[in-house]
Protein backbone atom coordinates (compact mmCIF):
# COMPACT_ATOMS: atom_id res chain seq x y z
CA UNK A 1 0.00 0.00 0.00
CA UNK A 2 1.33 3.51 -0.69
CA UNK A 3 2.45 5.00 2.61
CA UNK A 4 0.57 8.13 3.61
CA UNK A 5 2.21 10.44 6.36
CA UNK A 6 1.61 9.26 10.10
CA UNK A 7 -1.90 10.15 11.90
CA UNK A 8 -1.66 11.97 15.28
CA UNK A 9 -3.49 10.53 18.37
CA UNK A 10 -7.45 10.13 17.31
CA UNK A 11 -9.26 11.53 20.58
CA UNK A 12 -12.22 9.96 21.76
CA UNK A 13 -15.43 10.98 19.41
CA UNK A 14 -18.45 10.99 21.49
CA UNK A 15 -21.21 9.25 19.51
CA UNK A 16 -25.11 10.35 20.23
CA UNK A 17 -28.48 9.36 18.49
CA UNK A 18 -28.95 10.79 14.51
CA UNK A 19 -30.14 14.82 14.33
CA UNK A 20 -32.45 14.93 11.14
CA UNK A 21 -31.81 17.46 8.93
CA UNK A 22 -28.28 18.50 10.25
CA UNK A 23 -26.34 20.48 7.52
CA UNK A 24 -23.14 18.67 7.43
CA UNK A 25 -19.78 20.21 5.76
CA UNK A 26 -17.92 18.71 2.80
CA UNK A 27 -16.19 14.96 4.10
CA UNK A 28 -12.46 15.35 3.23
CA UNK A 29 -11.33 13.04 0.82
CA UNK A 30 -10.62 9.84 0.73
CA UNK A 31 -7.48 8.27 1.31
CA UNK A 32 -6.42 6.46 -2.24
CA UNK A 33 -7.74 3.26 -2.67
CA UNK A 34 -4.49 0.92 -1.24
CA UNK A 35 -2.17 -1.26 -3.73
CA UNK A 36 -0.82 -4.01 -1.94
CA UNK A 37 2.46 -3.03 0.20
CA UNK A 38 5.63 -3.63 -1.02
CA UNK A 39 7.15 -7.29 -0.04
CA UNK A 40 10.21 -7.70 1.47
CA UNK A 41 13.40 -6.68 -0.16
CA UNK A 42 13.96 -9.31 -2.82
CA UNK A 43 17.67 -9.80 -4.45
CA UNK A 44 17.15 -11.11 -7.90
CA UNK A 45 20.74 -12.77 -7.54
CA UNK A 46 19.23 -15.59 -4.98
CA UNK A 47 16.54 -18.35 -5.66
CA UNK A 48 14.77 -17.16 -2.08
CA UNK A 49 14.43 -14.22 0.49
CA UNK A 50 14.61 -16.69 3.47
CA UNK A 51 15.35 -20.39 4.17
CA UNK A 52 14.40 -21.42 7.56
CA UNK A 53 15.64 -24.93 7.68
CA UNK A 54 16.03 -28.13 10.12
CA UNK A 55 12.66 -27.29 12.05
CA UNK A 56 10.45 -29.32 13.16
CA UNK A 57 7.24 -28.37 11.01
CA UNK A 58 3.46 -27.62 12.56
CA UNK A 59 1.98 -26.31 9.73
CA UNK A 60 -1.20 -25.48 11.14
CA UNK A 61 -3.76 -27.83 9.75
CA UNK A 62 -3.55 -30.00 12.87
CA UNK A 63 -1.58 -32.35 11.44
CA UNK A 64 1.59 -34.23 12.86
CA UNK A 65 5.00 -32.58 13.03
CA UNK A 66 7.95 -33.18 10.04
CA UNK A 67 11.31 -32.13 9.90
CA UNK A 68 11.21 -29.61 7.05
CA UNK A 69 12.67 -26.54 5.44
CA UNK A 70 10.24 -23.66 4.54
CA UNK A 71 11.45 -21.03 1.73
CA UNK A 72 9.79 -17.32 1.30
CA UNK A 73 10.10 -15.06 -1.36
CA UNK A 74 8.26 -11.61 -1.99
CA UNK A 75 6.55 -11.93 1.51
CA UNK A 76 4.68 -15.30 0.72
CA UNK A 77 5.84 -18.84 1.59
CA UNK A 78 7.53 -20.31 -1.81
CA UNK A 79 8.69 -23.89 -0.68
CA UNK A 80 7.68 -25.89 2.06
CA UNK A 81 10.02 -29.26 1.56
CA UNK A 82 11.05 -32.26 3.77
CA UNK A 83 14.42 -31.27 5.57
CA UNK A 84 17.48 -31.17 3.37
CA UNK A 85 15.43 -30.38 0.02
CA UNK A 86 16.95 -27.31 -0.02
CA UNK A 87 20.13 -27.37 0.53
CA UNK A 88 21.16 -26.37 -2.85
CA UNK A 89 18.82 -23.19 -3.17
CA UNK A 90 20.55 -19.62 -3.07
CA UNK A 91 18.79 -17.15 -0.24
CA UNK A 92 19.27 -13.85 1.15
CA UNK A 93 19.23 -15.63 4.68
CA UNK A 94 19.02 -18.98 6.21
CA UNK A 95 17.74 -19.20 9.36
CA UNK A 96 18.91 -22.53 11.10
CA UNK A 97 15.70 -23.69 13.23
CA UNK A 98 17.04 -27.04 15.00
CA UNK A 99 15.64 -27.88 18.36
CA UNK A 100 12.85 -25.25 17.52
CA UNK A 101 9.01 -25.63 16.24
CA UNK A 102 8.47 -23.68 13.14
CA UNK A 103 4.86 -23.00 12.92
CA UNK A 104 2.14 -19.91 11.50
CA UNK A 105 1.98 -17.15 13.44
CA UNK A 106 -0.80 -16.75 15.74
CA UNK A 107 -4.49 -14.78 15.04
CA UNK A 108 -5.82 -13.24 17.93
CA UNK A 109 -9.34 -13.13 17.31
CA UNK A 110 -9.69 -10.88 20.18
CA UNK A 111 -7.18 -8.39 20.44
CA UNK A 112 -7.50 -4.38 22.13
CA UNK A 113 -4.91 -2.91 20.25
CA UNK A 114 -6.67 -0.51 18.41
CA UNK A 115 -5.79 2.46 20.21
CA UNK A 116 -2.02 1.11 19.90
CA UNK A 117 -2.34 0.72 16.16
CA UNK A 118 -3.89 3.65 15.16
CA UNK A 119 -2.21 6.26 17.57
CA UNK A 120 0.24 4.40 19.98
CA UNK A 121 2.85 2.23 19.97
CA UNK A 122 2.21 -0.02 17.45
CA UNK A 123 5.16 -2.35 17.16
CA UNK A 124 2.69 -3.79 19.69
CA UNK A 125 5.70 -5.42 21.48
CA UNK A 126 3.91 -7.41 24.42
CA UNK A 127 1.96 -9.20 21.69
CA UNK A 128 4.63 -10.14 18.70
CA UNK A 129 7.04 -11.25 21.77
CA UNK A 130 4.06 -13.81 22.09
CA UNK A 131 4.19 -15.17 18.52
CA UNK A 132 1.18 -12.92 17.30
CA UNK A 133 1.23 -11.59 13.64
CA UNK A 134 -2.42 -10.72 13.01
CA UNK A 135 -4.73 -9.24 15.17
CA UNK A 136 -8.48 -9.18 15.30
CA UNK A 137 -10.30 -6.29 16.64
CA UNK A 138 -13.71 -5.10 17.44
CA UNK A 139 -15.49 -6.18 20.65
CA UNK A 140 -18.63 -3.96 21.50
CA UNK A 141 -16.37 -1.42 20.26
CA UNK A 142 -14.83 0.23 17.27
CA UNK A 143 -13.22 3.37 16.10
CA UNK A 144 -15.41 3.88 12.93
CA UNK A 145 -17.87 4.44 11.63
CA UNK A 146 -18.46 7.71 13.28
CA UNK A 147 -21.40 9.30 12.43
CA UNK A 148 -21.32 12.63 10.88
CA UNK A 149 -24.50 14.40 12.59
CA UNK A 150 -22.33 14.43 15.95
CA UNK A 151 -19.05 16.24 14.58
CA UNK A 152 -18.38 19.93 14.95
CA UNK A 153 -18.17 21.61 11.61
CA UNK A 154 -14.61 21.56 10.30
CA UNK A 155 -13.36 25.41 10.41
CA UNK A 156 -10.04 26.82 8.31
CA UNK A 157 -7.89 25.58 10.69
CA UNK A 158 -8.77 21.82 11.91
CA UNK A 159 -7.63 20.15 14.43
CA UNK A 160 -5.77 16.55 13.82
CA UNK A 161 -8.35 15.08 16.14
CA UNK A 162 -11.60 16.97 14.13
CA UNK A 163 -10.38 16.30 10.41
CA UNK A 164 -9.20 12.18 11.50
CA UNK A 165 -13.13 11.79 12.95
CA UNK A 166 -14.70 13.43 9.81
CA UNK A 167 -12.30 11.07 7.84
CA UNK A 168 -13.95 7.95 9.82
CA UNK A 169 -17.54 9.10 9.39
CA UNK A 170 -19.52 8.71 5.84
CA UNK A 171 -19.92 5.68 3.88
CA UNK A 172 -16.52 4.44 3.84
CA UNK A 173 -15.25 5.26 7.27
CA UNK A 174 -14.73 1.76 8.57
CA UNK A 175 -12.24 0.99 5.54
CA UNK A 176 -10.31 4.92 5.72
CA UNK A 177 -9.80 3.54 10.05
CA UNK A 178 -8.47 0.47 8.48
CA UNK A 179 -5.92 2.10 6.13
CA UNK A 180 -5.21 4.71 9.18
CA UNK A 181 -3.72 2.26 10.88
CA UNK A 182 -1.91 0.44 7.94
CA UNK A 183 -0.63 3.79 6.96
CA UNK A 184 0.76 4.44 10.15
CA UNK A 185 2.87 1.00 10.19
CA UNK A 186 2.21 -1.77 12.09
CA UNK A 187 4.13 -4.80 13.41
CA UNK A 188 1.33 -7.02 12.68
CA UNK A 189 -1.66 -7.22 10.13
CA UNK A 190 -5.01 -6.06 11.51
CA UNK A 191 -8.40 -6.26 10.92
CA UNK A 192 -11.81 -6.16 12.40
CA UNK A 193 -15.43 -7.02 13.33
CA UNK A 194 -17.83 -3.90 13.73
CA UNK A 195 -18.43 -3.40 17.06
CA UNK A 196 -21.74 -3.73 18.24
CA UNK A 197 -21.87 -0.78 20.69
CA UNK A 198 -20.49 1.52 17.92
CA UNK A 199 -23.14 0.22 15.61
CA UNK A 200 -25.87 1.14 18.68
CA UNK A 201 -24.39 4.69 18.87
CA UNK A 202 -24.24 5.30 15.71
CA UNK A 203 -28.24 5.42 15.10
CA UNK A 204 -29.26 5.04 18.43
CA UNK A 205 -27.05 7.14 21.03
CA UNK A 206 -26.39 5.73 24.69
CA UNK A 207 -30.40 6.03 25.58
CA UNK A 208 -32.21 2.92 26.51
CA UNK A 209 -35.25 1.00 24.71
CA UNK A 210 -36.08 -0.35 21.70
CA UNK A 211 -34.52 0.93 18.44
CA UNK A 212 -37.04 2.97 16.17
CA UNK A 213 -38.04 1.54 12.73
CA UNK A 214 -36.02 4.38 11.37
CA UNK A 215 -32.83 4.05 13.62
CA UNK A 216 -32.91 -0.10 13.00
CA UNK A 217 -32.56 0.87 8.93
CA UNK A 218 -29.33 3.01 9.49
CA UNK A 219 -27.75 0.34 11.83
CA UNK A 220 -28.76 -2.13 8.96
CA UNK A 221 -27.34 0.21 5.96
CA UNK A 222 -23.81 0.84 8.48
CA UNK A 223 -23.80 -3.02 8.63
CA UNK A 224 -23.58 -3.58 4.58
CA UNK A 225 -21.40 -0.57 4.53
CA UNK A 226 -18.67 -2.08 7.19
CA UNK A 227 -19.19 -5.34 5.50
CA UNK A 228 -18.28 -4.19 1.87
CA UNK A 229 -15.17 -2.30 3.75
CA UNK A 230 -13.89 -5.81 4.99
CA UNK A 231 -15.56 -6.39 8.32
CA UNK A 232 -15.61 -9.68 9.37
CA UNK A 233 -19.14 -9.39 10.91
CA UNK A 234 -20.32 -7.44 14.08
CA UNK A 235 -19.48 -8.00 17.66
CA UNK A 236 -21.35 -7.42 20.49
CA UNK A 237 -21.13 -6.91 24.10
CA UNK A 238 -24.33 -7.29 25.89
CA UNK A 239 -23.09 -6.46 29.57
CA UNK A 240 -21.55 -3.02 28.26
CA UNK A 241 -23.45 0.37 27.71
CA UNK A 242 -25.29 0.94 24.69
CA UNK A 243 -25.13 -2.67 23.64
CA UNK A 244 -26.84 -4.32 26.31
CA UNK A 245 -29.42 -2.00 25.73
CA UNK A 246 -30.00 -3.97 22.15
CA UNK A 247 -32.62 -6.58 22.02
CA UNK A 248 -32.56 -10.35 20.69
CA UNK A 249 -34.88 -8.49 18.02
CA UNK A 250 -32.37 -6.10 17.07
CA UNK A 251 -29.54 -8.59 16.91
CA UNK A 252 -31.54 -10.82 14.61
CA UNK A 253 -31.68 -7.94 12.35
CA UNK A 254 -28.12 -6.76 12.50
CA UNK A 255 -27.50 -10.16 11.43
CA UNK A 256 -29.73 -10.37 8.14
CA UNK A 257 -27.75 -7.30 6.92
CA UNK A 258 -24.51 -9.30 7.52
CA UNK A 259 -25.37 -12.74 6.02
CA UNK A 260 -25.21 -12.05 2.61
CA UNK A 261 -21.50 -10.77 2.81
CA UNK A 262 -20.23 -13.91 4.99
CA UNK A 263 -20.32 -12.10 7.98
CA UNK A 264 -20.18 -14.50 11.89
CA UNK A 265 -22.06 -13.14 14.53
CA UNK A 266 -19.50 -12.80 17.65
CA UNK A 267 -20.53 -12.14 21.13
CA UNK A 268 -19.30 -11.15 24.55
CA UNK A 269 -22.56 -12.91 25.62
CA UNK A 270 -25.16 -11.25 27.84
CA UNK A 271 -24.25 -13.61 30.88
CA UNK A 272 -21.17 -15.39 31.93
CA UNK A 273 -22.76 -16.33 35.03
CA UNK A 274 -25.67 -17.23 36.64
CA UNK A 275 -27.79 -16.89 32.87
CA UNK A 276 -24.63 -18.56 31.26
CA UNK A 277 -26.78 -21.05 29.27
CA UNK A 278 -29.57 -19.06 28.52
CA UNK A 279 -27.49 -16.17 27.24
CA UNK A 280 -26.05 -18.92 24.66
CA UNK A 281 -29.40 -20.22 23.51
CA UNK A 282 -29.86 -16.59 22.42
CA UNK A 283 -26.40 -16.42 20.91
CA UNK A 284 -27.79 -19.22 18.86
CA UNK A 285 -31.59 -17.94 18.25
CA UNK A 286 -29.73 -14.80 16.71
CA UNK A 287 -27.23 -16.74 14.17
CA UNK A 288 -29.88 -19.27 13.35
CA UNK A 289 -32.65 -16.78 12.88
CA UNK A 290 -30.29 -14.30 10.96
CA UNK A 291 -28.50 -17.04 8.88
CA UNK A 292 -25.03 -16.38 10.15
CA UNK A 293 -22.24 -18.29 12.11
CA UNK A 294 -22.19 -17.59 15.83
CA UNK A 295 -19.06 -17.20 18.04
CA UNK A 296 -18.55 -16.81 21.36
CA UNK A 297 -15.92 -14.51 22.80
CA UNK A 298 -13.52 -15.51 26.26
CA UNK A 299 -16.41 -18.68 26.90
CA UNK A 300 -16.58 -18.93 30.82
CA UNK A 301 -18.68 -19.68 34.07
CA UNK A 302 -17.84 -17.16 36.24
CA UNK A 303 -18.59 -17.11 40.08
CA UNK A 304 -18.08 -20.43 42.04
CA UNK A 305 -21.32 -21.31 42.16
CA UNK A 306 -21.70 -21.32 38.15
CA UNK A 307 -18.73 -23.52 37.68
CA UNK A 308 -20.68 -27.07 36.83
CA UNK A 309 -22.30 -25.26 34.27
CA UNK A 310 -19.11 -25.13 31.86
CA UNK A 311 -19.85 -28.71 31.37
CA UNK A 312 -23.51 -27.93 30.34
CA UNK A 313 -22.12 -25.14 28.40
CA UNK A 314 -19.99 -27.16 26.35
CA UNK A 315 -22.77 -30.44 25.86
CA UNK A 316 -25.10 -27.41 24.54
CA UNK A 317 -22.53 -26.09 22.20
CA UNK A 318 -22.16 -30.03 20.99
CA UNK A 319 -25.87 -30.24 20.76
CA UNK A 320 -26.36 -27.39 18.73
CA UNK A 321 -23.45 -28.15 16.41
CA UNK A 322 -24.88 -31.83 15.76
CA UNK A 323 -28.17 -30.13 15.18
CA UNK A 324 -26.52 -27.93 12.22
CA UNK A 325 -25.92 -24.80 14.12
CA UNK A 326 -22.65 -23.53 13.22
CA UNK A 327 -21.55 -22.05 16.70
CA UNK A 328 -17.97 -22.21 18.09
CA UNK A 329 -16.06 -20.40 20.99
CA UNK A 330 -12.88 -18.96 22.06
CA UNK A 331 -10.82 -18.27 25.39
CA UNK A 332 -8.16 -17.37 27.25
CA UNK A 333 -6.24 -19.43 29.62
CA UNK A 334 -7.05 -17.54 33.02
CA UNK A 335 -9.12 -17.60 35.88
CA UNK A 336 -9.31 -14.29 35.64
CA UNK A 337 -11.08 -11.69 33.40
CA UNK A 338 -10.80 -8.04 33.46
CA UNK A 339 -12.90 -4.99 32.32
CA UNK A 340 -13.46 -1.78 34.15
CA UNK A 341 -14.92 -1.59 37.49
CA UNK A 342 -18.20 0.13 36.52
CA UNK A 343 -19.12 -3.50 35.63
CA UNK A 344 -20.43 -3.75 38.77
CA UNK A 345 -22.95 -0.82 38.05
CA UNK A 346 -26.54 -1.69 37.09
CA UNK A 347 -26.42 -0.65 33.36
CA UNK A 348 -29.15 1.81 33.82
CA UNK A 349 -26.35 3.95 35.82
CA UNK A 350 -24.34 5.05 32.56
CA UNK A 351 -27.68 5.39 30.59
CA UNK A 352 -27.96 8.71 28.24
CA UNK A 353 -23.81 9.56 29.24
CA UNK A 354 -24.96 10.38 33.03
CA UNK A 355 -22.45 7.83 34.94
CA UNK A 356 -20.59 10.63 36.73
CA UNK A 357 -23.37 13.02 37.47
CA UNK A 358 -25.57 9.86 38.78
CA UNK A 359 -22.21 9.52 41.04
CA UNK A 360 -22.18 12.66 42.28
CA UNK A 361 -26.11 12.96 42.90
CA UNK A 362 -27.30 11.80 46.35
CA UNK A 363 -30.29 10.69 44.87
CA UNK A 364 -28.14 9.07 41.36
CA UNK A 365 -25.99 7.21 44.17
CA UNK A 366 -28.75 5.75 46.14
CA UNK A 367 -30.75 4.16 43.28
CA UNK A 368 -27.80 2.80 41.79
CA UNK A 369 -26.92 1.21 45.67
CA UNK A 370 -30.54 -0.13 45.50
CA UNK A 371 -30.39 -1.63 42.18
CA UNK A 372 -27.16 -3.13 43.20
CA UNK A 373 -28.35 -4.38 46.43
CA UNK A 374 -31.79 -5.61 45.36
CA UNK A 375 -30.75 -7.02 41.17
CA UNK A 376 -33.99 -7.20 39.55
CA UNK A 377 -32.55 -6.20 36.05
CA UNK A 378 -30.91 -8.92 33.87
CA UNK A 379 -27.12 -7.49 34.32
CA UNK A 380 -23.68 -8.74 35.74
CA UNK A 381 -22.31 -8.00 38.57
CA UNK A 382 -18.73 -8.74 37.98
CA UNK A 383 -17.70 -7.30 41.73
CA UNK A 384 -20.97 -10.13 43.33
CA UNK A 385 -19.42 -12.72 41.52
CA UNK A 386 -15.67 -12.57 41.90
CA UNK A 387 -16.20 -11.25 45.46
CA UNK A 388 -14.46 -7.83 46.53
CA UNK A 389 -11.86 -9.80 47.63
CA UNK A 390 -10.91 -11.29 44.30
CA UNK A 391 -11.34 -7.73 42.67
CA UNK A 392 -7.60 -6.54 42.02
CA UNK A 393 -7.79 -2.72 41.20
CA UNK A 394 -5.48 -1.64 38.50
CA UNK A 395 -6.12 0.84 36.38
CA UNK A 396 -6.01 4.16 38.03
CA UNK A 397 -5.11 7.69 35.52
CA UNK A 398 -4.62 9.53 38.85
CA UNK A 399 -0.77 9.32 39.92
CA UNK A 400 -1.89 9.50 43.32
CA UNK A 401 -4.54 7.01 43.43
CA UNK A 402 -2.30 4.96 41.22
CA UNK A 403 0.46 5.21 43.80
CA UNK A 404 -2.36 4.14 47.01
CA UNK A 405 -4.46 1.66 44.82
CA UNK A 406 -2.72 0.42 41.95
CA UNK A 407 -2.24 -3.52 42.80
CA UNK A 408 -4.52 -3.80 45.74
CA UNK A 409 -8.00 -5.65 46.36
CA UNK A 410 -11.12 -4.00 46.52
CA UNK A 411 -12.22 -5.44 50.05
CA UNK A 412 -8.66 -3.94 51.34
CA UNK A 413 -9.02 -0.45 49.82
CA UNK A 414 -12.64 -0.21 51.51
CA UNK A 415 -11.39 -1.52 55.05
CA UNK A 416 -9.01 1.72 54.53
CA UNK A 417 -12.29 3.68 53.62
CA UNK A 418 -13.73 2.70 56.44
CA UNK A 419 -16.96 2.04 54.21
CA UNK A 420 -18.63 -1.29 52.00
CA UNK A 421 -17.59 -2.22 48.73
CA UNK A 422 -20.21 -0.35 46.64
CA UNK A 423 -19.36 3.07 48.47
CA UNK A 424 -15.30 2.35 47.79
CA UNK A 425 -16.12 1.44 44.03
CA UNK A 426 -18.67 4.45 43.54
CA UNK A 427 -15.87 6.93 45.30
CA UNK A 428 -13.19 5.72 43.33
CA UNK A 429 -14.74 5.64 39.82
CA UNK A 430 -16.14 8.91 39.91
CA UNK A 431 -12.56 10.30 41.70
CA UNK A 432 -10.62 9.10 38.31
CA UNK A 433 -13.69 9.97 36.10
CA UNK A 434 -13.18 6.82 33.95
CA UNK A 435 -13.58 2.80 34.13
CA UNK A 436 -10.90 2.38 36.26
CA UNK A 437 -9.39 -1.56 34.96
CA UNK A 438 -10.10 -4.26 36.81
CA UNK A 439 -9.01 -7.77 37.13
CA UNK A 440 -11.99 -10.16 38.37
CA UNK A 441 -11.03 -13.82 40.00
CA UNK A 442 -14.13 -15.59 39.28
CA UNK A 443 -13.23 -18.94 37.17
CA UNK A 444 -12.10 -22.58 37.68
CA UNK A 445 -8.65 -23.72 36.97
CA UNK A 446 -10.23 -26.98 35.95
CA UNK A 447 -12.96 -25.50 33.22
CA UNK A 448 -9.76 -23.44 31.71
CA UNK A 449 -7.94 -26.92 31.02
CA UNK A 450 -11.64 -28.76 29.85
CA UNK A 451 -12.62 -25.69 27.46
CA UNK A 452 -8.73 -26.14 26.18
CA UNK A 453 -9.64 -29.65 24.96
CA UNK A 454 -12.74 -28.59 22.95
CA UNK A 455 -12.30 -29.00 18.99
CA UNK A 456 -14.00 -26.12 18.23
CA UNK A 457 -12.68 -23.94 20.21
CA UNK A 458 -9.92 -20.94 19.50
CA UNK A 459 -7.93 -19.14 21.48
CA UNK A 460 -7.78 -15.14 21.79
CA UNK A 461 -6.01 -12.46 24.04
CA UNK A 462 -8.69 -9.53 24.95
CA UNK A 463 -5.82 -7.95 25.68
CA UNK A 464 -3.91 -4.57 23.59
CA UNK A 465 -0.61 -4.40 22.84
CA UNK A 466 2.19 -2.72 24.96
CA UNK A 467 5.62 -1.51 25.13
CA UNK A 468 7.18 -3.04 28.68
CA UNK A 469 9.96 -0.57 28.85
CA UNK A 470 7.53 2.13 28.81
CA UNK A 471 4.09 1.15 30.22
CA UNK A 472 3.92 1.38 34.39
CA UNK A 473 0.26 0.86 34.80
CA UNK A 474 -0.68 -2.83 35.87
CA UNK A 475 -2.50 -4.55 33.24
CA UNK A 476 -3.26 -7.83 33.00
CA UNK A 477 -0.86 -10.62 32.07
CA UNK A 478 -2.84 -11.93 29.57
CA UNK A 479 -1.14 -9.10 27.20
CA UNK A 480 1.92 -10.92 27.43
CA UNK A 481 1.43 -14.46 27.66
CA UNK A 482 -1.46 -15.66 26.55
CA UNK A 483 -0.24 -18.01 23.71
CA UNK A 484 3.62 -18.52 25.61
CA UNK A 485 1.27 -20.02 28.12
CA UNK A 486 -0.95 -22.69 26.26
CA UNK A 487 2.14 -23.87 25.07
CA UNK A 488 4.07 -23.93 28.18
CA UNK A 489 1.80 -24.54 31.01
CA UNK A 490 -0.88 -26.48 28.69
CA UNK A 491 0.72 -28.42 25.85
CA UNK A 492 4.07 -28.81 27.43
CA UNK A 493 3.77 -29.55 31.30
CA UNK A 494 0.35 -30.56 31.93
CA UNK A 495 -0.12 -32.40 28.36
CA UNK A 496 -3.86 -30.94 28.40
CA UNK A 497 -3.77 -30.88 24.59
CA UNK A 498 -0.70 -31.83 21.82
CA UNK A 499 1.39 -29.59 20.36
CA UNK A 500 -0.48 -29.70 16.80
CA UNK A 501 -4.28 -29.45 18.25
CA UNK A 502 -2.71 -25.93 19.91
CA UNK A 503 -0.91 -23.95 16.96
CA UNK A 504 -4.14 -25.11 15.00
CA UNK A 505 -6.63 -23.54 17.33
CA UNK A 506 -3.88 -20.24 17.12
CA UNK A 507 -3.92 -20.07 13.54
CA UNK A 508 -5.99 -21.91 10.85
CA UNK A 509 -8.76 -22.43 12.94
CA UNK A 510 -9.10 -18.52 13.32
CA UNK A 511 -8.69 -18.41 9.71
CA UNK A 512 -10.92 -20.62 9.05
CA UNK A 513 -13.39 -19.09 11.15
CA UNK A 514 -13.23 -15.71 9.48
CA UNK A 515 -12.21 -16.75 5.57
CA UNK A 516 -8.81 -15.66 5.67
CA UNK A 517 -7.55 -17.72 3.08
CA UNK A 518 -4.42 -16.84 2.48
CA UNK A 519 -2.82 -17.30 6.33
CA UNK A 520 -2.80 -19.25 9.09
CA UNK A 521 -0.99 -22.24 7.78
CA UNK A 522 2.67 -23.08 6.56
CA UNK A 523 1.37 -23.60 3.05
CA UNK A 524 2.91 -22.89 -0.49
CA UNK A 525 1.35 -19.93 -1.49
CA UNK A 526 0.37 -18.30 1.85
CA UNK A 527 1.67 -15.07 3.38
CA UNK A 528 4.69 -15.76 5.21
CA UNK A 529 3.69 -15.35 8.76
CA UNK A 530 6.21 -17.82 10.52
CA UNK A 531 6.55 -17.86 14.62
CA UNK A 532 10.00 -20.15 15.75
CA UNK A 533 9.99 -21.14 19.02
CA UNK A 534 11.29 -23.91 21.55
CA UNK A 535 8.99 -25.68 22.23
CA UNK A 536 11.08 -27.14 25.70
CA UNK A 537 11.10 -23.11 26.85
CA UNK A 538 8.36 -21.55 25.63
CA UNK A 539 6.43 -19.68 28.42
CA UNK A 540 4.64 -16.85 30.03
CA UNK A 541 6.51 -14.81 32.49
CA UNK A 542 3.79 -12.14 32.96
CA UNK A 543 1.87 -12.43 36.56
CA UNK A 544 -1.02 -10.19 37.75
CA UNK A 545 1.72 -8.43 40.38
CA UNK A 546 4.41 -8.17 37.92
CA UNK A 547 3.03 -8.53 34.21
CA UNK A 548 5.60 -6.42 32.23
CA UNK A 549 7.44 -9.83 31.26
CA UNK A 550 7.30 -11.07 28.04
CA UNK A 551 7.14 -14.19 27.06
CA UNK A 552 10.32 -16.75 26.65
CA UNK A 553 10.80 -19.40 23.97
CA UNK A 554 9.48 -17.37 21.21
CA UNK A 555 13.09 -16.30 19.11
CA UNK A 556 11.94 -15.16 16.23
CA UNK A 557 8.51 -13.72 14.32
CA UNK A 558 7.85 -12.73 10.55
CA UNK A 559 4.82 -11.05 9.20
CA UNK A 560 4.59 -11.24 5.82
CA UNK A 561 8.09 -12.14 5.02
CA UNK A 562 9.88 -9.60 7.22
CA UNK A 563 11.34 -10.27 10.86
CA UNK A 564 9.90 -8.36 13.64
CA UNK A 565 11.15 -10.45 16.28
CA UNK A 566 15.08 -12.11 16.38
CA UNK A 567 16.17 -13.77 19.31
CA UNK A 568 13.22 -12.65 21.18
CA UNK A 569 14.09 -8.62 20.88
CA UNK A 570 11.66 -6.57 18.44
CA UNK A 571 13.09 -5.79 15.22
CA UNK A 572 11.63 -2.39 14.71
CA UNK A 573 10.17 -3.40 11.78
CA UNK A 574 6.08 -2.65 10.91
CA UNK A 575 5.43 -5.05 7.64
CA UNK A 576 1.54 -5.30 9.09
CA UNK A 577 -0.78 -5.26 6.05
CA UNK A 578 -4.85 -5.08 6.24
CA UNK A 579 -6.87 -8.32 6.28
CA UNK A 580 -10.25 -8.15 5.63
CA UNK A 581 -13.50 -10.26 5.75
CA UNK A 582 -14.74 -12.18 2.79
CA UNK A 583 -17.65 -9.39 1.83
CA UNK A 584 -14.69 -6.81 1.24
CA UNK A 585 -15.99 -4.84 -2.01
CA UNK A 586 -12.93 -2.22 -2.90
Amino acid sequence: MRRTRPFATLFAVTLLSACAGTQLPPLPPLLPEPAPPPPAESDPGFDFDLIIENGRIVDGTGSAWFYGDVAVKDGRIARVTPGGLLRGATASERVDAAGHVVSPGFIDIQSQSRYALLSGDSRVISKVTQGITTEIMGEGTTTAPINPAHLNPLGDDPSEADRQAWLFSGERGFDQWLRAMEARGTSVNQGSFLGGGTLRAYAVGSRMGEASPAELDTMKAVVRRAMEDGAFGVATALIYVPGNFASTEELVEVATAMAPYGGVYITHLRSEANNLLEAIDEAIEIGTRGKVPVEIFHLKAGGQDNWPKTAQAIMKIDSARAAGVDVQANMYPYVAGSTGLTSCFPPSASANGRLFRNLADVEGRARIRAEIENQTEDWENLCALSKPSGVLLLGFGNAENRRRYSGRYLDDVAREFGKDWIETAMDLVLDERQRIGTVFFMMSEDNVRLQIQQPWMKFGTDAGGVDPRTTTALIHPRSYGTYTRILGRYVREQRVVPLEDAIRKMSSAVATRLSITDRGVIREGFYADIVIFDPETVIDRATYQDPHQVSEGIRDVFVNGVAVVRGGEHTGAKPGMIVRGPGYRP
